[in-house]
């Protein structure tokens, strides 16, 4: 297995992409870790282990950079390089922390479509009170979806949290305003019906988002412009709390002593709301495994992104969500047969 990694993509490159890498590397040496980019600096930041390999290029997609611009005028970038080793069968599978347009564009222009599949999906891991994560599909690489879209959502989601993280039977459910029936617009009511009616999918019904941290569900879908602002205000809100936590305690000597009193209990709590436990955001729909890595991504959060890649390797996905689609065209092709 090889896993191509974007060196030079995210807030902290090359630091912690390397680092996280490596450690993985090391913890996992039937593993062939590719580093993509500078190779001056990515050999100053450590030692690499004996299964990493660095492939070098000094040009790189920059944050502010118009994405399929980009990947079409720099076709040696760390990123679309990594994309290429994907699309070549050089590479299993990718992780980037850069742009997240450039690696949606160089996914659907380089990767390219998995065969059956209309609209890929960025599919991140939202962190919940209970501690187990919701997947969220699609969180923002389609604007507009229609109800076949969120379906095969639905199906890619059932496909990842099954046999990547290791839930026996995925809940779904569809984000909405309410959670009756009837509720939503068009598309979402149609959606409830196609959901409800497929039964490769354990539908869960309506979700609204006040829930959506629950626990009640394990995968929601919606369309990339919802799930976009769902996952910004998500991170938004816990970044706020947690810095009027900190705020709070350190106000003067007494609430720091009663802070320190309290720090082993809260030290769980924050951990189960660290993105860096959660990792990554597959880019599922692709014909290859691509991950995208938060872009202020630290060490540990790319060890456990890369960590995902290999079981996304290792478990088949592309294979299950094919099988998937497989049930899905035969049983629109007998629902034809008994309208007709």
């Amino acid at each position: 297995m090889r896993i191509a990694i974007d060196a030079m993509g995210g807030d902290h490159a090359p630091m912690a992409p390397v680092q996280g890498a490596s450690a993985f590397a090391e913890e996992r040496p039937d593993v062939e870790v590719l580093l993509i980019g500078d190779e001056a600096q990515i050999r100053q930041v450590r030692a690499l282990p004996a299964n990493v390999r660095v492939e070098h290029t000094v040009s790189v997609v920059e944050p502010g950079e118009e994405p399929v611009r980009a990947v079409r005028r720099k076709p040696d970038s760390s990123l679309v390089t990594a994309a290429r080793m994907v699309k070549e069968g050089a590479a299993d599978a990718m992780v980037s922390a850069g742009n997240t347009g450039a690696l949606v564009a160089a996914g659907l222009l380089v990767v390219g479509r998995l065969e059956g599949i209309d609209r890929p999906a960025l599919a991140p891991v939202l962190p919940t009170f209970d501690g187990r994560g919701v997947m969220l599909l699609d969180a923002g690489a389609t604007m507009d979806a229609n109800s076949r879209h969120l379906l095969q959502f639905a199906l890619m989601g059932s496909a990842y949290s099954k046999y990547v993280l290791g839930v026996e039977r995925p809940r779904v459910g569809l984000l909405n305003v309410g959670t009756e029936e009837g509720k939503g617009n068009a598309v979402v009511k149609d959606t409830y019906g196609v959901l409800k009616a497929f039964e490769q999918i354990h539908f869960a019904g309506n979700v609204e988002a006040r829930d959506l941290l629950s626990g009640s569900v394990d995968v929601v879908v919606c369309d990339g412009f919802v799930g976009n602002v769902v996952l910004k205000l998500v991170e938004g809100v816990g970044a706020g709390v947690f810095g009027a936590l900190k705020e709070a305690f350190l106000k003067n000597w007494w609430t720091k002593l009663r802070a320190a009193a309290i720090a082993p209990t809260l030290r769980p709590f924050r951990r189960r709301f660290d993105y860096a436990e959660y990792g990554g955001a597959p880019f599922l729909g692709v014909a290859g495994g691509c991950f995208k890595a938060h872009g202020s991504s630290n060490a540990r959060a790319w060890y456990v992104t890369c960590t995902q890649a290999a079981r996304f390797v290792e478990n088949r996905l592309l294979n299950h969500i094919a099988e998937d689609l497989q049930s899905d065209r035969t049983e629109a092709e007998e629902l034809g047969r008994n309208e007709r």
